[in-house]
């Protein structure tokens, strides 16, 4: 894999797409353990901090909150700091809330962590596609596929690995902590990587003229609507099958399945739809996924469960990477192809952020989580429905006004 370009890095060497390529892989597992960490020890930490079960929504609906925040101050913060700036201050940002894990008195304080995380993530993924597409112009869709697997695998890592550190040091704190780690990793490559620049450079347009178009709205909600799953899932899913009889341990196994089933849907299907600018064939088949896992999840979740783990992982990861991939299609050069990306995922972020909230909600109303998984089900049929106008030959009309001088 190689790029028409590379970038002079820190040390004043020009960085090969082999060690951009690292950056992307390094940043990708480190974006998610913060959230499916938490989510796999739900009741052990419930129990230590003295809060009601429900609470613990709030570190997912934080974070995400936040990282659409972060996605629309993007493009004005690119106008006045580095890229490099931003990049590394991010990764701070994200190692200094895992490490302030390790000594939470109480909820808030482990809440606060959740918003320092999503903070320093929220730049590095509204950052990340328009890098992509500037660094491997040639291989846009195989490297967006790399890095939305990669996403999705450190989500697997963080559901699987952070229940085994807890009982490894009979400290849960201990084992939300551990994520500083790998993040010191990336923290370096980083350092070693980004190129010094001005700020400004590369500078993205305004992004008012796009929140214009009604075609960026259609991409946030269905980026939203579909992050929303992954948000409840990673937020209750281990908790709806220890209400099951489940270990801690085994579903936080079946987590791990479902991240695993994503990373590779969120390379593989990107990777197929290479060959057709038409992405639709594929957002459908991935939609169908969710479609029929959420109902698997609601109706017969003893039957199969690592099965309906692996579908649904499919449809959520093929999704997430092929939303990112369709919104970089809408433009030929980076900038205002990043720029459309960081805004559908500014403004879907909060959408998906909503979700974990409204299923613990229905999960009250009704005792259980099944209607939770319901309104999942029926969120991917509306999105398939939206996703039949993402018609390549349309792009340039829908973008039109953003065209103009």
């Amino acid at each position: 894999m190689s790029s028409t370009q590379t970038a002079p890095s820190s040390t004043g060497v020009q960085a090969s797409p082999g060690l951009w390529l690292a950056f992307v892989i390094l940043v990708g597992l480190n974006l998610r353990p913060f959230l499916t960490s938490s989510g796999t020890l739900a009741r052990q930490v419930a129990e230590g901090l003295n809060m009601p079960l429900s609470s613990l929504a709030w570190l997912t609906l934080l974070p995400m909150m936040v990282m659409g925040l972060g996605a629309f101050c993007m493009p004005s913060l690119r106008r006045v700091l580095a890229l490099r700036h931003v990049l590394i201050t991010s990764l701070l940002l994200l190692c200094l809330g895992c490490v302030l894990r390790w000594f939470v008195p109480n909820g808030a304080s482990l809440i606060a962590t959740a918003l320092i995380c999503g903070l320093g993530v929220s730049l590095l993924q509204a950052g990340m596609p328009g890098l992509i597409k500037e660094q491997f112009p040639r291989h846009i869709a195989q490297v967006t596929g790399v890095y939305s697997a990669t996403l999705m695998g450190g989500g697997a890592l963080g559901a699987q690995i952070t229940p085994w550190v807890s009982s490894l040091t009979d400290s849960w704190r201990i084992a939300l902590a551990f994520w500083a780690l790998p993040i010191s990793v990336a923290l370096w490559i980083a350092w070693k990587v980004v190129p010094r620049e001005a700020p400004g450079a590369n500078l993205s347009p305004p992004s008012l003229s796009l929140l214009a178009r009604p075609r960026t709205w259609t991409l946030i909600v269905c980026f939203g609507l579909i992050n929303g799953g992954y948000a409840s899932l990673v937020t209750w899913l281990a908790t709806f099958y220890q209400d099951r009889g489940w270990t801690a341990e085994a579903s936080g196994s079946l987590v791990a399945v479902l991240s695993v089933a994503q990373a590779i849907a969120a390379f593989g299907l990107p990777t197929l739809a290479a060959k057709n600018k038409d992405r639709r064939m594929w957002v459908w088949l991935a939609l169908a996924c969710q479609f029929v896992g959420f109902l698997a999840f609601a109706y017969i979740p003893d039957m199969a469960p690592y099965l309906w783990a692996i579908i649904i992982g499919i449809g959520l990861g093929g999704c997430f990477s092929l939303l990112l991939l369709v919104a970089l299609d809408h433009f030929p050069d980076a900038a205002r192809a990043g720029t459309l990306s960081a805004l559908m995922q500014g403004g879907g972020f909060p959408i998906a952020a909503l979700f974990p909230m409204i299923s613990v909600q229905l999960r009250e109303i009704s005792n259980g989580f099944q209607a939770g998984w319901m309104l999942h089900a029926a969120m991917a049929v509306l999105v398939a429905i939206m996703a039949w106008s993402f018609q390549p030959s349309q792009y340039a009309n829908k973008m039109r006004r953003d065209d103009a001088p």
